[in-house]
């Protein structure tokens, strides 16, 4: 059985490990990316530039070699490729070797702690950068060449301020830190292999529900009201990486809320209503709300070529409730439903929606009545009472 050991090098041949260089001197072969590579020339060893899976299984399959090491940057274990490389490889049974991760390294030249610190990738990946830096003390960014697009993301929702250290080319010769603000990165021009460190001192990590009514930018159109929202926020249940779609969504409440529980996620709104959307967007913006995608249109029309969402809420169907459920139900089978409605006719037009694409949907009213002072005395003004429907496969 030949031996393949798949190598983190760290940032260069001058972060590697011991252990790893033994293995590479030993090998009777290299694989890698040609700047990983060749950074070893002097060894005279046969060497090949690959970092396609499928390319370096047929290299290791054709080789005439026992000991074979597969360079990747980095550490193994942090948005590598050797995470593609053990599937591929598997009947060979690979070994790991662990290098020095950017983000230990960056941190280290940065003076700075990384314990806690979130870290993402914004490489040819759909990131919620915003929405890190929103909830973290540091968020570490792995970038490609789109720093103009994630400058400009931060600077929209209000983070143009925050102090940023950026590296460039970390480990080799033309290594170069700077520490800076998000406001000062525009017009400028990076390396491809750029990593940030964003710090807020001011982060909130809280998962806001049942905001109240007063913190959003409000116009014309309706919107769910806080406690309205905290029930229907129980009965959505999101977990953090979700897809979510909020139809007939109005101001944005509900979707503000969504957001700030599927932060690793996204959330997609519609509305027939263009002023919905356009404050929908304000709301967004005031509240470092990034994970969020607003569409103009009324559904199920508006709902094709999206991603498949876990979860719906139906804050307004236009009439359409049969079509939009039977829609979203047969695109995901398991998706869980809540729907809300003021009168008895729309409560019982969602509940017959659930039903007949099989799900038993459960109805609770909610009547909420606001305290409000007059003179030293407390009446209670009561709000119109609403239902909420629920429903999803999985329920008994």
């Amino acid at each position: 059985m030949k031996e393949i050991n798949i190598i983190g090098m760290g940032m260069s041949e001058k972060t590697l490990t011991s252990e790893a260089l033994k293995l590479i001197q030993d090998a009777d072969i290299l694989i890698g990316a040609k700047r990983l590579i060749n950074e070893f020339s002097k060894l005279n060893k046969p060497s090949f530039n690959a970092y396609l899976s499928d390319d370096i299984l047929k290299i290791i399959e054709e080789a005439d070699a026992e000991k074979i090491a597969i360079l990747v940057s980095g550490d193994v274990g942090f948005y590598s490729a050797a995470e593609k490389l053990v599937g591929t490889l598997k009947d060979y049974g690979p070994n790991l070797i662990t290098g020095i991760s950017s983000v230990s390294y960056f941190f280290a030249k940065c003076s700075l702690p990384w314990k806690d610190a979130n870290l993402i990738s914004c490489h040819g990946l759909d990131a919620n950068i915003v929405s890190s830096v929103r909830r973290n003390e540091y968020t570490f960014a792995l970038t490609g060449k789109n720093i103009p697009q994630l400058q400009n993301e931060l600077v929209k929702y209000g983070f143009g301020d925050l102090k940023v250290w950026v590296g460039e080319n970390l480990g080799s010769e033309e290594e170069f830190i700077q520490e800076t603000r998000i406001s000062e990165l525009a017009g400028r021009e990076f390396s491809s292999l750029t990593v940030l460190i964003i710090e807020n001192p001011d982060f909130d990590s809280r998962i806001r529900t049942g905001i109240p009514d007063e913190e959003f930018i409000r116009g014309k159109v309706p919107m769910t009201k806080s406690e309205v929202r905290a029930v229907c926020l129980s009965k959505l249940a999101l977990s953090p990486s979700d897809i979510a779609y909020d139809i007939g969504c109005g101001t944005g409440s509900v979707t503000i809320e969504m957001a700030f529980a599927a932060y690793d996620g996204k959330v997609y709104a519609f509305d027939k209503n263009e002023e919905a959307i356009a404050l929908l967007n304000e709301n967004c913006e005031k509240f470092h709300i990034d994970n969020v995608e607003a569409i103009c249109g009324l559904a199920p029309d508006c709902l094709n070529d999206l991603p498949v969402p876990d979860l719906a809420f139906i804050g307004g169907s236009s009439g359409n409730m049969d079509e939009i459920v039977s829609y979203l139900y047969g695109i995901n089978s398991k998706i869980r439903f809540v729907i809300t409605a003021v009168t008895l006719e729309n409560a019982m037009a969602g509940l017959e929606s659930l039903k007949n694409v099989g799900i038993r949907g459960d109805i609770v009213q909610v009547a909420v009545s606001k305290g409000k002072k007059i003179a030293d005395l407390h009446m209670l003004i009561a709000q119109n009472p609403i239902f909420v429907i629920s429903g999803c496969d999985d329920d008994e």
